[in-house]
């Protein structure tokens, strides 16, 4: 590719976002190469890359939990800048129609079995039942409209119009972070709140101390700072803590080029080169910024009402524990490893542990390895991020899952894959991915410092053709749009990765706004 498709302009703006021209060059190849696809060789089940914690070994793990606890090791990173637009996909259709949104023309569009006006009675009935209601209610009456009478007369246009716009509680532009979710006796909730909650149970160390990060978008970042503030006298008296809650941005820097379909720049009308938001992937550099030690992540939307968290406390310590013990055993092999301390019959033991406990693959002719090469296999696939990823069983939610993948030399590893990563094309691999019995609620703890205590550099361990290439539009016009390596996909490839089942009930995400409604979500 010549360097003269980018005028003076161009390079100026790449400057602006501190992106380099010849990271735009590499960006545009990628869309040009056949797409990457992963080699599926099977789900992962129980007993094969899924283990199920026996009932005796959790108390030990909760103590492994506890003193990384007490000693101040562990933070909550929650991604929390997407916008909640999508909860209200079919609100917003509706919204935009220019005639009446009332209760017998929604009814009559799903007797034709329209699923966006069954969506729309399923929140006229539930109405009541939203967290927000109260703040909706006062909202409508600032500006002269009773909800009460509305409701009534079965007339839905103003409630909806001023749930979703700048008019009301504009919710639409909202992150779901900033959007009540639970309501409670004493008052509601946001989702930011509920993380606020959960950390104060399993994050907090010997000095009451919790630690949390939350990823945001800059036009919102004041807001979760004036929540925090608002709220953090009322929730460190009432849980016993002292809240850390730090805050950073997606990076410009993480942002991808924009191409046509015929793979040229993207040109928006005013000539300047379009770039998007690299998705969930780009941060990984926030996470690698952190130098944490023991760090959770959990999607901002996955939280319950106070009645039914106990489970996810429970196993939020458990999968830390599991976590501990193992790092602990891999931490005492690389020091004697390093130190050569060891026999051949000592590499036999630290492999057995490889293959047994942590799911790694020795290569072809191990046995006729040098002591020499059996080291420095053992030193380098040991010597990584480790992460333990709660899986739930597939009730059909959307999303990935785990599976043996085959890499390009042959060998074989555990990874979360989404159904982007499978060629659409392939019978066999699609049949694979279909097979699944597991699904990732992104309930996961990771382990980001090394045997001598020192950060890992995350970007190391990134699997940098794992990108999602989709197609988009801008102002009418086509256009293919680029992802990193998602976060916990191809940006954590090659990291030692553990599956462990954890309950349903510990997974209760917000994809949309009638998810709210479910009983997980009510207060009774």
């Amino acid at each position: 590719m010549s360097y003269s498709i980018f005028s003076h302009d161009d390079i100026k703006q790449m400057k602006a976002i501190r992106i380099t021209e010849e990271q735009v060059i590499s960006q545009i190849k990628l869309f040009k190469k056949k797409p990457s696809y992963l080699k599926l060789n099977r789900p992962c089940t129980i007993g094969d890359g899924i283990r199920v914690i026996p009932e005796d070994e959790i108390k030990e793990l909760i103590l492994h939990h506890q003193e990384a606890a007490s000693r101040g090791r562990l933070l909550k990173f929650v991604p929390a800048s997407g916008a909640a637009s999508r909860m209200f996909k079919s609100l917003l259709n509706f919204n935009n129609l220019n005639h009446e949104i009332d209760r017998d023309y929604i009814t009559r569009k799903a007797g034709e079995d329209t699923e966006q006006a069954e969506d729309i009675l399923s929140f006229m009935d539930g109405i009541r039942k939203f967290a927000f209601f109260d703040d909706l209610k006062s909202s409508m009456s600032a500006s002269g409209l009773d909800i009460d009478t509305q409701i009534g007369k079965g007339q839905f246009k103003e409630i909806v119009h001023c749930l979703l716009t700048s008019q009301g509680l504009n919710y639409a532009d909202l992150p779901k972070g900033l959007l009540k979710f639970h309501q409670y006796s004493n008052g509601s909730r946001t989702a930011f709140e509920e993380h606020l909650v959960e950390a104060a149970d399993y994050v907090k160390d010997a000095q009451n101390v919790c630690r949390l990060h939350f990823t945001v978008s800059p036009e919102h970042q004041e807001s979760f700072k004036g929540l925090m503030k608002d709220v953090r006298n009322e929730y460190e008296k009432k849980y016993n803590a002292r809240f850390q809650a730090d805050f950073s941005l997606q990076k410009r820097s993480t942002d991808t080029i924009a191409v046509d379909m015929g793979n040229q720049p993207f040109r928006e009308k005013d000539g300047k080169l379009l770039f998007r938001p690299g998705g969930h992937g780009a941060l990984i550099e926030n996470l690698n910024d952190l130098k944490g030690d023991i760090i959770y992540i959990k999607n901002i939307d996955n939280v319950a009402t106070d009645r039914i968290k106990c489970p996810t406390f429970l196993w939020k310590k458990i999968l830390a524990g599991f976590l501990i013990e193992l790092q602990k055993k891999i931490f005492t092999y690389l020091k004697r490893l390093v130190a050569q301390k060891h026999d051949e019959q000592f590499l036999d033991e630290v492999t057995d542990f490889a293959i047994e406990r942590l799911c790694l693959t020795p290569p072809n002719g191990w046995k006729r390895k040098s002591i020499k090469e059996k080291r420095e296999f053992l030193l380098n696939k040991l010597n990584r991020p480790l992460r333990v990823c709660g899986m739930v069983k597939n009730e059909g939610e959307p999303g990935g899952g785990p599976f043996w993948v085959e890499g390009k030399d042959g060998a074989l590893s555990m990874q979360i894959v989404e159904s982007a990563q499978v060629d659409p094309k392939s019978n066999e691999q699609q049949a694979i991915f279909a097979s699944g019995t597991h699904f990732n609620p992104v309930d996961i703890v990771c382990g980001v410092r090394d045997y001598k205590g020192d950060p890992f550099d995350l970007w190391n361990y990134i699997d940098a053709d794992a990108v999602f290439i989709s197609q988009k539009s801008k102002d009418g016009r086509n256009l293919k749009a680029l992802e990193l390596p998602g976060l916990w996909n191809g940006a954590m490839a090659n990291w030692i990765t553990l599956f462990v089942e954890v309950p349903i009930i510990t997974f209760n995400p917000i994809k949309t706004i009638n998810d709210l409604l479910r009983k997980e979500h009510q207060p009774q």
